[in-house]
């Protein structure tokens, strides 16, 4: 069986970032910038006011000046100031040719529905005035390239007029779980029967990780209806999920349907535990590369190669370059004893503690169909494989969920 580090290893070299796109402001949210982003403006574009207030010169000793007009944010100064005289601004608009500093409305004394004091004692050159340019230039890269766009980047690329720019896509991800003994979460159990948990769990994990996702349903173990499921996802998606059918019994029928529609194994079974199954494939068309994973149907099992394999390659699809998931390192808060030739990823409570490492609990796990074990857990405690135990205090690296 391949290692976890081979499987790794494997996808790097399988999985490339989608072809970049010229994409509008309104769909840019968690793209990665394909280009660097130079703006073609000064930002601000001109001197500006920080305040509401009256624009004054340094220079004037007058001791009282003339409102000789009002600029509002979106005007513009008719006139630049003169000797004696002062130009009421408001926050964000223009201030006029020669003005030193402006002075807060609430800073200043009013004699006259038209004149004021002269308030520049002690104001400082350049107070509440931002100059243009202060922000960037023109000719400036304001944006790198490899960036994934967050809501304040959207804002900067308006800013500069940016309404289109080239990004990576996220890729597109279907879902289809497999299994004559599944029904729907609202329908009633039958004899043998179970309810469908890996379809919602993964729906919702792609969501949580931005990922568009198409729901395909649940397959039955008939290759009509199998093929007919697996043609639908790989024509509309990018990344195809199948849960399910991967093993090795007489009903595991997803890998022999997938050679039939041209996808090209990399690997199948992982010594890992939970996991094992897992099978990982591509298929080359005209156009593009897909990427499908057989996930294994005990929804521990998926919800673990998930994590591990299928959020960094979309990240990768999305963009970033390929790694592993990052582990933390901690103390185990218990004893933990281990058996067996793979390495186990075991669900665990992490407890942060000021200034030292976390401690990890392992929580009392059934096994890979302990669902309800899982959701009490926020990460997953790695082990080596091998028959050993291992006292509290011990470090051990964990892998948050």
């Amino acid at each position: 069986m391949l290692s976890v580090a081979d499987a790794f290893d494997l996808l790097a070299q399988h999985v490339a970032p989608l072809p970049s796109a010229d994409t509008p402001l309104s769909d840019l949210l968690n793209h990665r910038l394909a280009v660097d982003v130079v703006s073609g403006v000064d930002s601000p574009p001109f001197d500006k006011s920080m305040v509401d207030g009256y624009a004054i010169s340094l220079a004037d000793d007058s001791t009282e000046l003339a409102v000789l007009e009002q600029v509002i944010a979106g005007g513009v100064p008719t006139q630049p100031l003169a000797p004696g005289g002062t130009i009421r601004v408001m926050t964000g608009a223009p201030v006029p040719h020669g003005t030193d500093a402006v002075v807060k409305w609430e800073d200043c004394r009013e004699l006259a529905p038209d004149r004021i004091a002269n308030p520049a004692t002690g104001v400082a050159p350049g107070h509440c005035v931002l100059k243009c340019g202060t922000a960037f230039r023109r000719g400036e890269t304001v944006l790198p390239a490899g960036k994934r766009l967050t809501p304040l980047d959207i804002a900067l690329l308006a800013e500069i007029g940016q309404a289109r720019v080239a990004a990576v896509p996220l890729p597109r991800a279907g879902v289809l779980p497999t299994g004559n003994e599944l029904v729907a979460p609202d329908q009633p159990v039958g004899p043998g029967q179970i309810r469908n948990s890996n379809g919602p769990m993964l729906l919702a994990s792609l969501a949580a990780a931005g990922v568009p996702a198409v729901d395909l349903g649940v397959a039955r173990d008939e290759l009509a209806a199998l093929q007919a499921a697996v043609q639908r996802g790989l024509a509309e998606c990018d990344v195809l999920l199948i849960s399910g059918g991967v093993s090795a019994g007489v009903m595991d029928l997803v890998p022999g349907v997938l050679a039939e529609l041209g996808v090209r194994e990399v690997f199948h079974k992982l010594k890992m535990k939970p996991g094992k199954p897992l099978w990982f494939g591509v298929r080359d068309g005209d156009a593009r590369r897909q990427y499908v994973f057989g996930l294994p149907g005990n929804p521990v099992s998926t919800l673990v190669s998930f994590r591990l394999f299928v959020l960094p390659t979309l990240a990768t699809l999305a963009g970033a370059p390929f790694a592993p998931p990052a582990t933390r390192r901690g103390v185990l808060a218990t004893t933990y004893a281990h058996r067996g030739g793979r390495p186990t990823y075991h669900p665990c409570r992490l407890v942060e503690r000021d200034g030292m490492l976390p401690q990890i609990e392992p929580l009392a796990w059934r096994g890979s169909a302990d669902l309800a074990t899982l959701t009490r857990a926020d990460c997953l405690g790695v082990f080596p494989a091998g028959d050993y135990e291992l006292a509290a205090g011990t470090e051990a690296d964990a892998l948050p969920l």
